[in-house]
């Protein structure tokens, strides 16, 4: 049938938004019979030991993964070879641009927010010579489209830009959306969860996987937890992560089952969710963490305010 997956970066421990995309990534998956993979995404932002902490904190939760876990910083070989395969069709230049020179170009009247103008897509081979010697070249995708529409099981049909996205940094590293897309055809993911801030990078992978002949994955971006101010959950919230949770006295249990809760699903098991998930019935809005309050609720009555 295929395969979901949940693909932290290990950049520290899991908070409470990155537990319940797994949680969701997980019903998902066992609802519709497939495997449920685990990859490992630490191309950068990696902290030591962070991706034991988190193997561990998945496991606790209950989640169960299928197969070997795939670890991103072991296949750089095979990323470099999906990029030789583009530029055998012409798909790849080399860029020189800065990060200022692109929001600059960017701020220009009809330019669309955050995309590449292909300011180096046409440079000459003596312009890229002259350029090199001042600036390592990253490489792009030169893209034949401008949109690209995918359908995701929550948002329904959508469309998005796709610009002359970046593949391989000008430090040597493969870029997100190379690097996802080449690792979900790798492992049979027909089933891409995660955090609806990624919804306006489907279209651009969608479109590299039609390139790669890959299958498009079907999509479901879930609502992201934020904080009260409607933000991203971060350290400076309070607890928000299993272990400074779990410091006060709660079990990884109680912690599930006000993600649970969250949901709209059965807060007594994961079974018992799985039994009742229905993606239609799914919250479309963020969930808003407060977590002092989280934590008063799950503390046993003789724990409170002491």
């Amino acid at each position: 049938m295929g395969a979901g997956r949940f693909a932290p970066s290990p950049s520290g421990p899991l908070h409470l938004g990155n537990l319940r995309t797994a949680i969701l990534a997980w019903l998902f998956a066992r609802s519709t019979d497939r495997d449920f993979l685990l990859r490992i995404e630490d191309l950068d932002r990696v902290r030591s030991g962070a991706e034991t902490t988190q193997i561990n904190e998945l496991a606790s939760l209950g989640l169960d993964f299928d197969g070997e876990m795939l670890r991103q910083s072991d296949r750089l070989p095979v990323y470099l070879e999906a990029v030789e395969r583009l530029k055998d069709r012409g798909l790849v230049y080399e860029c020189f641009c800065s990060r200022k020179d692109i929001a600059e170009a960017g701020s220009a009247p009809h330019a669309a927010p955050g995309a590449y103008l292909g300011t180096c897509r046409e440079l000459s081979p003596s312009e890229r010579e002259a350029k090199a010697k001042n600036r390592p070249a990253a490489l792009r995708l030169r893209s034949q489209v401008n949109e690209f529409s995918v359908h995701d099981e929550l948002f329904g049909d959508y469309t998005g830009a796709v610009d002359d996205f970046v593949l391989i940094r000008n430090d040597g590293a493969p870029a997100y959306n190379l690097a996802v897309v080449v690792d979900d055809a790798f492992s049979g993911i027909d089933q891409v969860v995660r955090g609806d801030d990624l919804l306006s990078s489907a279209p651009r992978q969608a479109y590299l996987a039609t390139l790669l002949d890959y299958a498009v994955p079907v999509y479901a971006h879930v609502p992201l937890a934020l904080n009260s101010k409607g933000q991203r959950l971060a350290k400076r919230d309070g607890a928000v992560t299993l272990e400074e949770i779990t410091e006060q006295g709660l079990l990884p249990a109680n912690v599930v089952a006000i993600l649970l809760e969250s949901l709209g699903l059965p807060s007594t098991s994961l079974q018992a969710a799985l039994q009742a998930f229905d993606p239609a019935a799914l919250p479309r809005e963020p969930w808003i963490v407060d977590p002092e309050n989280i934590v008063q609720q799950l503390m046993p009555p003789a724990s409170r305010n002491r």
